[in-house]
């Protein structure tokens, strides 16, 4: 019991302190947790042997990301994307297998462990690049879209991967072991005592069309379990008003699930998977998504920090150079790969750059698939070792690339894009520069008060769109001089910088500004921060994207608190005064070059400003009351 105790304190602590560093850092948790098993583990010496026997129980973790991936994906929804799923992300994985298949080959692996390995570097990390575009704001750039299809993909792959893997195990080499018999690199290299399944099996002794017909009752049983008979054990859980209740049933599902797959031979991954789609369609989707998140979080972790105690850092140091260069080789072959598929479907400039570097590491599930095909003999414990190094180094050099594409994405918000630009055949008054979500909004309410505007935006796919509704819109680069000058940027009498680029945003308000100083300059902002950066540049206007909508939002809640509209509106309006003015006295003391946190003037007149705002809101009651009166 002192044994259980210390170890997992051990590695609690470990992810506790590893994990919010190499968040802070912007590396991701996963990268974290490899950090604290790197730690506890080679650095360390803190844990030893148990490692792999917890890394079989943290396996776990994987069956319910899998799950949750699931119910994420409704049958519906994929069917919608099935062109882009199928297109984009089934190239994607079947070019970089294919390649880095052939270069395993030509370092002289048999055909059957590097279609393994090629299998196991073709799949990016979701967990890093997924983070690291909604920190910087990518995600609804075409660029952004194009990597998410793909990694949802690669998701999807695992499944049949993972159920192709044990196939491989045909032909891998074998020794002779000193009594003669031959033995497998499974019994050989990973010193297991050779039984890997349950001790029950639905399918042992069966003929070939009896294990069919037993696997295929088996997964149809899944899906008549979750559409007929889910909805009415829910009901009865929810009738006994026990939370944890709702808890034991989830666990119970993916358990459940997953041991049945293991009866009929399959993987647990699988079940969980199908389980989940069926499952995407239910009205108890979120509340299995919260049961089950701290657990998959948890084993997840777990699993992870196993990974990084057991990496052999004694082969890094023999070998340092060359796994270093296998590391940088899977990145350039990704990247070879990527860009040539980006290209081909339509991606330009930044997006292009953006799919190529964001998907070009090796992914979590890698370290999945090496510990599967470990198990199931499918490659030697000396290739698993390796490929788990160049996995980790890969993903080590991830916040590299986005720091590359970030330099890259600067020089071309000057340089411009490839794509051409189209021919323009008048002018108006406005200038609305980018037309998504925000832009749309803007240009249909100008249009429709009878005012004409030249509307810019570098996607060829949005400007399509825009003109099937009946709207002329010109396919250009609004960051770039020659395009603006182009669209009338010198007898401009308002700019409308509606771009989702946060960078782009101020380069184009720094450029015009100069330009025009007359000009009227009315600029979307992400965040405060924005705000103020566009305010230095010379904005007129600024319209923070969320601040309206929240505004409206609140003074619903204040209605439905007992206020009357009347008092609402006049709450909101003060509320919308003050925070104009604290926004322009708080812009006079930011600093780009110190965080907020640090900024102890910006820190203290924020701080005067919340408090003149509840005096404000305060007296604005007190009238109302006595009018009231």
């Amino acid at each position: 019991m002192e044994s259980f105790l210390y170890q997992a304190s051990i590695y609690l602590a470990a992810a506790v302190i590893a994990v919010p560093i190499a968040a802070r850092l912007g590396l991701g948790s996963v990268l974290g947790y490899l950090a604290a098993g790197i730690i506890i583990g080679p650095a360390l010496g803190l844990v030893g042997a148990e490692t792999e026997d917890l890394q079989h129980f943290a396996e776990f973790g994987v069956v319910m990301m899998l799950f949750l991936i699931g119910l994420e994906l409704e049958p519906r929804a994929l069917w919608d994307m099935r062109h882009r799923l199928l297109g984009l992300g089934g190239l994607q994985v079947t070019l970089s297998t294919l390649a880095l298949m052939g270069i395993a080959m030509a370092y002289g692996q048999p055909w059957g462990v590097a279609l393994a390995i090629g299998l196991t570097l073709a799949l990016s990390s979701t967990a890093i690049v997924l983070q690291t575009l909604a920190e910087k704001g990518l995600m609804q750039t075409q660029g952004g879209r194009s990597v998410f299809s793909v990694l949802l993909t690669q998701d999807i792959a695992v499944i049949p991967i993972l159920a192709f893997l044990p196939l491989l195990s045909v032909v891998l080499p074998v020794s002779i072991n000193p009594d003669g018999s031959i033995a497998r690199a499974s019994d050989t290299d990973h010193g297991g005592d050779g039984h890997h399944g349950p001790a029950l099996s639905l399918v042992d002794g069966l003929p070939a069309w009896g294990v069919t017909l037993v696997t295929i009752g088996a997964i149809a049983a899944v899906i008549f379990v979750g559409v007929y008979l889910t909805r009415p054990v829910f009901r009865y859980i929810h009738a006994a008003h026990l939370r944890e209740m709702y808890t034991a049933l989830a666990l119970l599902i993916v358990v459940s699930i997953s041991f049945l797959m293991m009866l009929v031979g399959l993987s647990p991954a699988l079940g969980a998977f199908l389980a989940g789609v069926v499952l995407a369609n239910s009205e108890f989707r979120h509340e299995l998504e919260t049961d089950l998140e701290p657990f998959k979080g948890l084993l997840l972790g777990l699993f992870f920090i196993t990974v990084g105690a057991g990496i052999n850092f004694a082969l890094l140091m023999s070998n340092l150079w060359a796994i270093i260069s296998m590391a940088v080789l899977v990145i350039l072959v990704k990247m070879a790969v990527l860009w040539g598929l980006g290209k081909a479907f339509g991606l330009h400039g930044r997006d292009q750059w953006l799919f190529a570097l964001g998907l070009a590491q090796a992914g979590e599930f890698g370290f999945v698939l090496v510990s599967f095909s470990l198990q199931q003999g499918v490659i030697p414990q000396g290739v698993a070792e390796t490929l788990l190094l160049v996995i980790a180094l890969s993903m080590l050099i991830t916040p590299l690339l986005f720091i590359l594409y970030d330099v890259i994405s600067k020089r071309s918000a000057h340089s411009g894009r490839t794509h051409t630009a189209d021919d323009f055949e008048d002018d108006g008054p406005v200038i609305i520069a980018g037309i998504g979500r925000f832009g749309q909004i803007v240009n249909r309410l100008v249009v429709a008060s009878g005012h004409k505007t030249v509307v810019l935006d570098h996607n060829p796919k949005t400007i399509e769109l825009m003109r099937r509704f009946g709207f002329k819109g010109y396919l250009g680069d609004p960051t770039r001089p020659d395009i603006l000058r182009r669209a009338g940027l010198a007898d401009a009498r308002v700019l409308v910088v509606a771009l989702d680029d946060p960078d782009a945003a101020v380069a184009l308000v720094t450029y015009a500004r100069a330009q025009q100083p007359d000009l009227h300059i009315v600029a979307r902002a992400y965040d405060r921060r924005s705000v103020f950066r566009l305010f230095k540049a010379g904005a007129n206007d600024i319209v923070r994207e969320m601040f309206d909508s929240s505004l409206r939002c609140g003074r619903y809640v204040l209605e439905n608190m007992g206020l009357s509209e009347f008092e609402a509106a006049e709450a909101t309006r003060v509320f919308y005064e003050m925070d104009r003015y604290g926004v322009r006295e708080l812009a006079q003391l930011w600093r780009d070059d110190v965080p907020t946190q640090k900024n102890q003037p910006y820190i203290d007149r924020a701080r005067e400003l919340q408090q003149e705002l509840e005096f404000a809101l305060a007296q604005q009651a007190d009238e109302t009351n006595k009018h009231r009166a």
